[in-house]
């Protein structure tokens, strides 16, 4: 069952000859002509959108590309910095265990000569290398801050 019921207006005709032999297949011509342009002009600004979102998303793929590669290059210039810390802090540790068993030993020398009742007196070295006076430290005394 088919129902041909249209809605007066001017464009339409109820007495549409569906052969197109008379004036009202004229009139749905034009209808379905000027459809398929309105069709045909969303279909344009569609793939338009589309194409201007590809674009939008290539561009924010390359920025963030780049963004990465500065993180990774600042990434590896911290990486290279925290190495060199880090051969520096085992330098330091491997010293302040040599310090330590040298004062150690020489607390045990001068245990042995107080108790044999020897004069202690620790005469001043001359030389550059702090680790021949292991007693004396080789920074300066920390003065207080003034107010």
């Amino acid at each position: 069952m088919s129902s041909s019921r249209r809605s007066s207006s001017p464009d339409s005709n109820n007495n549409t000859d569906v052969s197109g032999g008379g004036g009202g297949g004229f009139a749905a011509d034009e209808r379905k002509r000027k459809r398929m342009l309105s069709n045909r002009e969303s279909a344009r600004r569609s793939r338009a959108k589309k194409q201007q979102r590809l674009e939008e998303l290539v561009a924010e793929v390359a920025r963030l590309q780049a963004e990465n590669a500065a993180a990774q290059s600042r990434i590896a210039a911290f990486e290279r910095e925290f190495a060199k810390v880090d051969g520096d802090n085992a330098v330091l540790r491997a010293r302040h265990g040599e310090l330590s068993s040298r004062l150690e030993s020489l607390g045990g020398v001068l245990e042995v000569l107080q108790m044999a009742g020897a004069a202690v007196d620790i005469p001043e070295m001359v030389t550059e290398d702090p680790m021949l006076r292991p007693w004396q430290p080789s920074f300066p005394p920390m003065q207080p801050i003034g107010f």
